[in-house]
Formats: structure tokens, C-alpha cells, sequence
């Protein structure tokens, strides 16, 4: 057995290799070590090794996908090897003593999970592929849960913004490639050739050319090879459902990078979690199907106005019928994952649940279909969708006389086809029920003969059915005319059988065998026939969710008063009554009200300075404005009074920042990357936000770089862009920057205390507040004290010397040469104050004058 577990292990390669024995999988050696401690079960051993005992721990296969999911959250890869042929038919084909075939059936890895209990409902599971073909960067994704397949090429400076949006579980790449992403899975080069993956796309779709699909690039299909050949390798030669490819190119899609997308926390909050992100905010969808597209839209907003439009109608359809919109969440509610449930039927993972689940789902888009049609001012995005929502009427009978109305998990016990489909296997139940009932009657017939009122025909896996007693009264059925034979003694009672009851036995036996061998058949050609009609039932899914995300949208946008944005080429930005959708939220929860803001970016005032003290809100400003561009572009109403977006065409965000120890990047190193990406990268029709840039270096070097990123984004970049800072002195740029304006939040002490306002205003802050947040935060009454004298002998310095070193003296370091310029000029106070001016000759007068400039000269600090 252990030879055959180390030649399975080391197909396994680094995959944790989880062995079928019977009702458990084993795994021995370094993989038991491992997964005994992430599953924290017991670590045994068996037998030895090299002379060495061998490791050994093992979890339930009735149970396997919840250990599976824990070890997948961990990072591990695991092999699963089964048993692929009988007890039976190994001692046919070896004797006796013959172990049991054994070989990986497949690979169960974080980007190729398919099982409910091991994906999350409302996220997508994207598995991608990259690769890089004469400087052309192609990638290839797809969530194999629902089959959903994209391409895409991009510049190699935009590979990483592509996969950032992406959000990939696993990512694959060509080994030995230098300028692989972190964390990829390399694959041998010669999978990632575009002929090869060209071939079998074709193959897979059946189709001659791929014209019909779109026009993908070289880099494009090398990627899809990569990813097909991994597909297959995980899968052990049995591939998922595969959707046509959908061509996505870059240029239609908002971009953002990384760092963007961290700091305007789009799908998951800074410190991790869906909560106090951005879809926490505005997901009202009631399926997961609808929650996985939302979050799809939000991480690739639209940049095509006519497609931009297109949603935002139906929305406002939506949202301007609420009864409609409720009738339609009610059904929606209802529906089960037809998506995910078709990716396992196709992947060979389906059971009666899942055929269930394509059946209901398919029957409530009917129903979704005849609430909209004959609809007047049908938006054209709902009307192209009717059509995939029906015309699964054969289908959906088919399914309906075939299965009982709530189908199981496991299809191994039957009972999943219902009675009337087919006589001939309800006659094979109905004898399995009457020999049940015959094995009644007999057990009452020999209590009896017997007169043994204690004795009882029982059933188990290992003995079939047989007659029980209590010990006492064994010695009665002993006898050999008794036609009871012996089978077992046990420590209270004893076990006897009888040719009718051998009989009987074996007729039940015989009907139920043939029962679940029918019932497989059946299933098996309910599976053939969804998968025939695989494309049509995934475009009824696509469409159930675009129709959830629709009403989803509607629905928030009436919870919170959101208006339909403008859409518009020009390169202008105009929100009044702006607010940040998260933090409104997290106000309104503690009863506390969002103060709202304007913002007005056109082209002769497309750069606003901001100004004010820390907590004043300058951080939510900007990030809520950027929000309120993604969600517009995204077909979302937004939370404002009136908006007008100008087109963006890439969306940066640098705001916060903290230290990149696994990259060995402070945080100024890693404010200084992001602030040179958005420099390289954004272009006219862009939107920056950045906040407080240098403030991780010294004053002086920190304003010098503020004051050039300004004018490079003035004069260079000439975006739109919201630039907060606490440097006063750049306000000294509007006479120089003509489409600079500059601009506040409001604060105000009030008896000792700060009062901040949240509100923004015209003109510059008139001073930082600094020491007011401070003691705000708590900082103790002596340091803020403290602070404060050193402030104001700084601020002396300045005003009398126009620099802060005239009011250093005050402070510890220079303390020692602060007191030797005291003690000299009280040497020179002396002799002045000792002087008898009026007694002086001129000559003497003069003289004296010349001694003191030497000796002030003499020690000069």
C-alpha cells in the first residue's frame, strides 16, 4: 500500500495528497504532519518507513469538504486520490490478496473550487493566467463556479492594475518568466502558446473559427492556453464548464491600480473584511449571483457613455415603479444559484440538488420574464434580456416529472426520482416495499411459532437482515430441526437465519439494486441534458443577476435619497450635496448626521488645494468624490444632490499610507511609488485624489516635493485633482498655477476646544490646529504645553529671520549653544552697562567700539 501511496504522492508534488481508505482519507508522512496541525486532529503512526514510524492522521470523507475548506484557506494544495475500482474487482483482477486501484482523480486548489460549502455565495472565485508574448502582456480569467471566461492584453505597466481588479484566488504563469507577478503557480512555457490555446478553444466550443466570440490577440490565446492546460491538469484530464471567451479590452473599463483600489476600500475594508468597505455599503442584492456581478461592476466601472447610460435607465425604471422592483426582489429572493450549480454539473461534481436547483431557477425566470413583458418604456437593457429568460419550457417540464419536488445532496441512497416518471421503477420499489412488509409479517409469524415474543429481525451492512433473540432463548432455535441456522453469538444475545428469510432478503436486495441502478441511469441523463443546454441556462443565469443588480441599485439608491448622475466627454466634475456613502452610514448608525460637500472641477479650475486641520474631513472629501465617479461610471445612482461626471478614463488614489516591510518600503517609500505611478500613468481625462504627499520625509524636503507634485499635476498632467495638505505654503502656487483654486474645511475653537465643522469652504486654512487635535487625542496637558511654547519661539524665528532656525534655541538639542550665546551677550551687557559715555573722547569712543565688535566677533555661534 505504501508503495502505491509514495508513486500517487510524488504525482502529487507539493499538493498535500489525500488518500482514500475506506470512509476516511489518510494522509501520512510530512502532509499528515502539516495538516494535523492547520485541522488541529490527532497525529498518529503506522507501520514504518526507513525504519522510522510512518506519520498518519485522516478526516471523514462524509466530512471531507469542511477540513478541505480549512486547509485551502491556508494556502495548501491538495490531491485527491480515490478508489476507482471495487474490493470485488480487485481480487477478480488479482486475488485475494489484491490492493484496490487507486489514482488522483483531481486537484482541489483556491482558484478551481466548485462546492457550495467551499466557496463564498456573494464573491467571485477567479482563476486567471498571464503571460507575456513580445512585450504584450495577455491574461485570461475565468470563475470555473459559473463558467463565466474573459480575455484581455494590456501594456506591461498596466499588468498589475489588470490583475488587481481581477482579485484572482490563483494566478498561473510561465515558469522562468523574470517578470512573473508574486505569488504565481509557474507552468511549463510550452503551455502558454497561442496556437495551442487557439485549438482548443475551438475544440472545447466546437466551433471552426473563433470569429464569432470576438478578435483575440496572440497574447490572448497563449494566455488561454496557460490556463486551459491547468485547467485540465488540475482536473486530471475531466475540464469545468468553460463559457464562450468575452473580449474585454482595457480601454473600456475605468483603471485603477492596486494602491487605488486598497485606499478607496472598493470590495474589502483596509483592515480586512467586507465590512466598512464600499459593497458593504451599496449591495441590496437579494441572490449571490447578483452580488458576485455587483462586485464585478464596482471593480471595472464603465468608460463607454452609451453603455454607462444604458444602466443607469434601467435603474431609474426601477427605481421610479416600486412595486414593480418589490415584486421583483420577492421572486428574486427565491431563486437558487443556477450559475454555480450548472458549473458542477458540467464538472462532473453535479447531484439531484443541483439538477433541483437548475429546474427552480429556471421556472422563476419564467415568472421574472412575464413581469416584464408587454411592459411599456421597457429600458432596452431589460428588454434585450427578456429573451434569455424563457424558452426553457421543455426543460423545466422534463425536470419537474423527473424529480421529486426537494431532491438530495447524495444520489448514492436514490429517492431522488419521482414516483410516476417511470413504471418500471416504481414497480422495483414497490416490490422492495412489499418484501419489507414481508419481513414484517415473518418476524410476527416467528414470534409466533416461537413463542420468543423478544425476538426481532434486524439489518445491518456487514450481515444483510437477521433474526435476533435474547441469549436465554437461544438454546430454542439451536435445534436442528428448528430451521434456524446459527450466524453469531453476541454478550446478550444471538443471531440466527432461515431460507425464507434468506430469500426474502435477497429479493429486496435484488429491487433495490436494480431501483438505484435505474435512478442512476435517469440521473445521468438529466446531467446530459443540462449539459446540452448548458450556454442557454448560463445566459438565464447572467441575466437573473443583472436583473437582481439592477433592482439592488434602485433599491439604494431609494434607501438614501441617491440621484442619477450626468454622464458627459467633458473633462468636468460638478457634485453638489456630495456625500461618502460608507461613512454616512456608519453615522447614521450612531444617529449622528453626514455633513455634505460640493465639488466643482472644470478645466479652468481643475485643481483644488485643501487645506485644514487633521479630523476635518479632508480624507472623506476626496475619497467620496472619487467614490461617487466610480459608482456613476459604474450604472449606479450616487449619493449626492445633483452630479455631472466628465468621463474618467483612470482613477488614482493616494491617500494614507503604511509601511511595506515584506518589500522593505517605509512609508514614505511607499507614498513616493504611488505618487510616481500616478505621475507616469494618469492623462488628461483622469482623476487624482491625494492627501498630504511628503509628509513622511522632513519639513523642508516634504514641502519641496508637495510643491512640485502640484506643478506637475497643474502643468503636466493637467487632471482633475483634489490635493490636501497641511503645507501652508503652497498656497503661494495659486498666483503662479492659473486652474488652482484653493480651499478648506472649516473648524473652530470655542472656549479651549476645537469644533470641527466637516464643511469645506474657499481660501486657504488660516492655521493647522495641530495642537488643538492633539489634545483632542488626549495627549497630556503638559506636553500639549510644552508644544505650544515651542510653537510659538518656532513662529517667532520665522517671523523675525523668515526661517525656523532662529527659534531652535529653545529646544534640547541646541540648548548647550543657546546657553553660550547667553552667557556672551551678558558679558557684552556688562561692559556696556559699566561704560560712562559722557566721559569718552572721541578717540576713546572709537576704540571701544572696535574692542566690543571683536569680542562679540571673537565667539561668535
Amino acid at each position: 500500500m505504501m508503495a502505491q501511496y509514495l508513486v500517487l504522492k510524488e504525482r502529487a508534488g507539493d499538493s498535500m495528497l489525500f488518500y482514500r481508505m475506506g470512509d476516511f482519507f489518510e494522509l501520512f508522512f510530512d502532509d499528515a504532519k502539516h495538516a494535523a496541525q492547520i485541522l488541529d486532529i490527532a497525529l498518529t503512526s503506522r507501520g514504518e518507513h526507513d525504519g522510522q514510524p510512518i506519520p498518519m492522521c485522516g478526516v471523514p470523507v462524509h466530512a471531507a469538504e469542511n477540513y478541505l475548506a480549512r486547509l485551502i484557506k491556508a494556502g495548501c494544495r491538495v490531491a485527491i486520490a480515490e478508489q476507482i475500482e471495487t474490493p470485488e474487482e480487485a481480487k477478480k483482477r488479482g486475488g485475494s490478496k489484491a490492493l484496490v486501484a487507486r489514482d488522483i482523480v483531481r486537484f482541489v486548489t483556491a482558484g478551481t473550487l466548485t462546492e457550495e460549502a467551499l466557496l463564498e455565495p456573494r464573491r467571485a472565485n477567479i482563476l486567471a493566467a498571464v503571460c507575456d508574448v513580445r512585450g504584450t502582456i495577455g491574461i485570461a480569467a475565468c470563475d470555473i463556479s459559473t463558467g463565466r471566461m474573459e480575455l484581455e492584453e494590456c501594456a506591461p505597466d498596466r499588468m498589475g492594475a489588470a490583475l488587481a481588479r481581477l482579485g484572482a484566488s490563483e494566478l498561473v504563469a510561465p515558469d522562468g518568466w523574470d517578470e512573473a507577478p508574486d505569488r504565481t503557480i509557474a507552468r511549463p512555457r510550452t503551455h502558454f502558446a497561442s496556437d495551442e490555446g487557439d485549438a482548443r478553444l475551438k475544440t472545447i466550443h466546437g466551433v471552426a473559427t473563433l470569429d464569432g466570440f470576438g478578435q483575440f490577440s496572440r497574447a490572448m490565446l497563449a494566455a488561454a492556453g496557460g490556463l486551459i492546460a491547468y485547467l485540465d491538469h488540475v482536473g486530471c484530464g475531466k475540464l469545468p464548464l468553460l463559457l464562450p471567451p468575452v473580449e474585454r479590452a482595457g480601454d473600456a473599463r475605468l483603471t485603477m491600480d492596486e494602491a487605488t483600489r486598497g485606499s478607496l476600500e472598493i470590495l474589502e475594508a483596509q483592515q480586512g473584511g467586507r465590512k466598512g468597505s464600499l459593497i458593504a455599503a451599496v449591495d441590496r442584492c437579494v441572490t449571490g449571483a447578483g452580488a458576485r456581478m455587483l462586485a464585478d461592476d464596482l471593480s471595472s466601472p464603465l468608460t463607454d457613455a452609451d453603455a454607462i447610460q444604458a444602466r443607469l435607465a434601467a435603474v431609474q425604471w426601477l427605481h421610479e415603479d416600486p412595486l414593480l422592483r418589490a415584486d421583483l426582489r420577492a421572486v428574486l429572493r427565491a431563486l437558487p444559484d443556477v450559475g454555480r450549480a450548472l458549473g458542477r454539473i458540467v464538472a462532473g461534481r453535479g447531484s439531484p440538488r443541483d439538477l433541483g436547483q437548475v429546474r427552480d431557477g429556471l421556472a422563476e425566470a419564467r415568472r421574472i420574464h412575464d413581469h416584464l413583458q408587454g411592459r411599456r418604456d421597457l429600458p432596452p437593457l431589460l428588454d434585450r434580456l427578456l429573451p434569455a429568460l424563457g424558452g426553457h419550457g421543455a426543460l423545466v417540464d422534463l425536470f419537474t416529472q423527473a424529480l421529486v419536488p426537494s431532491p438530495p445532496t447524495e444520489r448514492s441512497q436514490g429517492g431522488f426520482v419521482a414516483e410516476g416518471y417511470d413504471a418500471a421503477l416504481d414497480e422495483l420499489r414497490h416490490a422492495s416495499g412489499n418484501s419489507r412488509r414481508a419481513i414484517a409479517a415473518l418476524e410476527a409469524k416467528y414470534r409466533d411459532d416461537t413463542g420468543i415474543t423478544a425476538l426481532k429481525i434486524r439489518h445491518n451492512g456487514v450481515l444483510g437482515y437477521f433474526i435476533e433473540v435474547p441469549a436465554k432463548h437461544a438454546d430454542a432455535l439451536m435445534a436442528p430441526d428448528s430451521g434456524f441456522t446459527h450466524r453469531q453469538t453476541m454478550a446478550g444475545a444471538v443471531r440466527f437465519n432461515s431460507l425464507v428469510l434468506h430469500e426474502e432478503a435477497t429479493r429486496i436486495a435484488e429491487a433495490g439494486g436494480r431501483a438505484l441502478a435505474l435512478e442512476e441511469a435517469h440521473f445521468e441523463q438529466l446531467i446530459a441534458r443540462a449539459i446540452a443546454d448548458r450556454h442557454a441556462i448560463a445566459a438565464t443565469a447572467e441575466a437573473l443577476a443583472r436583473i437582481d443588480v439592477t433592482a439592488g441599485l434602485a433599491e439604494r439608491a431609494a434607501e438614501g435619497a441617491w440621484s442619477r448622475p450626468d454622464i458627459v466627454e467633458e473633462r468636468s466634475l460638478v457634485i453638489e450635496g456630495g456625500r461618502h456613502p460608507v461613512v454616512e452610514d456608519a453615522l447614521a448608525s450612531a444617529g449622528e448626521r453626514f455633513v455634505a460637500n460640493d465639488c466643482t472641477l472644470a478645466p479652468t479650475d481643475r485643481l483644488w488645494l485643501i487645506g485644514g486641520p487633521n479630523m476635518g474631513g479632508k480624507s472623506t472629501f476626496l475619497r467620496q468624490n472619487a467614490l461617487i465617479v466610480l459608482l456613476a461610471q459604474a450604472g449606479s445612482y450616487v449619493p449626492a444632490r445633483r452630479a455631472t461626471i466628465g468621463l474618467v478614463d483612470r482613477l488614482f488614489s493616494r491617500v494614507g499610507a503604511s509601511d511595506n516591510l515584506a518589500r522593505g518600503r517605509s512609508t514614505f517609500m511607499v507614498e513616493m511609488v504611488e505618487t510616481a505611478a500616478i505621475l507616469a500613468q494618469a492623462t488628461e481625462r483622469s482623476f487624482v485624489i491625494l492627501d498630504e504627499v511628503g509628509r513622511g520625509t522632513s519639513t523642508y524636503d516634504g514641502l519641496a516635493l508637495a510643491w512640485a507634485v502640484v506643478e506637475a499635476v497643474h502643468e503636466t498632467t493637467r487632471c482633475r485633482c483634489l490635493f490636501a495638505t497641511h503645507y501652508h505654503e503652497l498656497a503661494r502656487l495659486a498666483e503662479s498655477c492659473d486652474a488652482l483654486s484653493l480651499h478648506h474645511v472649516r473648524a473652530r475653537e470655542w472656549k479651549g476646544d476645537l469644533v470641527l465643522l466637516h464643511e469645506l469652504a474657499e481660501g486657504p486654512a488660516d492655521r493647522s490646529y495641530g495642537l488643538a487635535v492633539a489634545r483632542l487625542a488626549g495627549v497630556p496637558a503638559p506636553v500639549i504645553a510644552r508644544a505650544k511654547t515651542v510653537l510659538d519661539r518656532l513662529e517667532k524665528g520665522r517671523a523675525e529671520t523668515g526661517g525656523l532656525a532662529a527659534g531652535l534655541g529653545e529646544l534640547p538639542l541646541f540648548a548647550a549653544a543657546a546657553q553660550a550665546e547667553a552667557e556672551q551677550r551678558d558679558t557684552l551687557r556688562e561692559r556696556l552697562d559699566g561704560l560712562d559715555i559722557d566721559a569718552l573722547s572721541p578717540r576713546e569712543a572709537l576704540d571701544l567700539l572696535y574692542d566690543l565688535k571683536r569680542e562679540a566677533g571673537a565667539t561668535e555661534i
